[in-house]
């Protein structure tokens, strides 16, 4: 995949891992492309990056999806790259709540079914280009739950078999590639209940992605997730 030169669209890209990634590809000469719920954050975002623009909205919402596809296609057309990185996630023990299916719904609609359906709208527009990808970010969560997350994994367990799934109805098509980036704990915001201050920082989520695309490397284990694709190898 070409590293410069991209358009690229990146979701929950105001904070955290979405705006480490827009920087590192910024500075590499893409042109950036972040979304995010909140206006004031965007624009916070914007003023950290070149050769970016923002679009609000929340990609949980059906109709953001639909009008947040149709502004890329008609007023962005040369979009070649999606980072669907926006999450949801609820911090609780299951037997202190009472409403874990209500949490669940939630992070299910935002990590899994919005994917789906925002990946859906985009691929014909990408299958056009000469040069595509579709990059879906998970989590170290894919391979084992937590007390303090315990519906969330089950989020991206099924982004990560909806990925492998839409990678190899792909394989035969030279023009489009699909990426998964499996992050470990991170030091953000999004995470910081769990403990996200003792994660990796998030410029090296950017950095090992960055080398991922040098190298068509699909799978994009970082950090601590790295010692479950070495088993897996071994």
């Amino acid at each position: 995949m070409k590293t410069t030169g991209n358009t690229v669209f990146i979701s929950g890209g105001s904070a955290g891992i979405g705006l480490a990634i827009a920087k590192k590809l910024t500075a590499e000469g893409n042109r950036i492309i972040i979304n995010g719920r909140n206006e004031e954050r965007l624009q916070n975002a914007l003023q950290q990056l070149d050769n970016a623009v923002a679009i609000q909205g929340d990609l949980s919402i059906e109709a953001d999806r639909l009008r947040i596809a149709e502004d890329l296609k008609n007023n962005h057309p040369d979009v070649n790259i999606i980072i669907n990185n926006a999450g949801a996630a609820f911090t609780y023990l299951l037997n202190e709540t009472q409403n874990a299916h209500e949490k669940a719904a939630v992070e299910m609609n935002t990590n899994y079914f919005s994917v789906i359906h925002f990946t859906e709208l985009l691929l014909p527009h990408l299958l056009q280009k000469t040069d595509s990808a579709v990059v879906n970010i998970s989590s170290i969560a894919v391979f084992g739950s937590h007390k303090m997350l315990p519906t969330y994994g089950a989020t991206k367990a099924a982004l990560h078999s909806y990925t492998q799934a839409l990678r190899q109805t792909y394989e035969d098509r030279e023009n489009i590639q699909i990426y998964e980036v499996y992050p470990p704990l991170v030091n953000t915001d999004f995470s910081a209940e769990i403990g996200g201050a003792n994660g990796i920082p998030a410029s090296e989520v950017a950095d090992e992605f960055f080398l991922a695309l040098e190298k068509n490397q699909f799978d994009v284990p970082v950090g601590d997730t790295k010692q479950f694709f070495a088993k897996e190898l071994a």
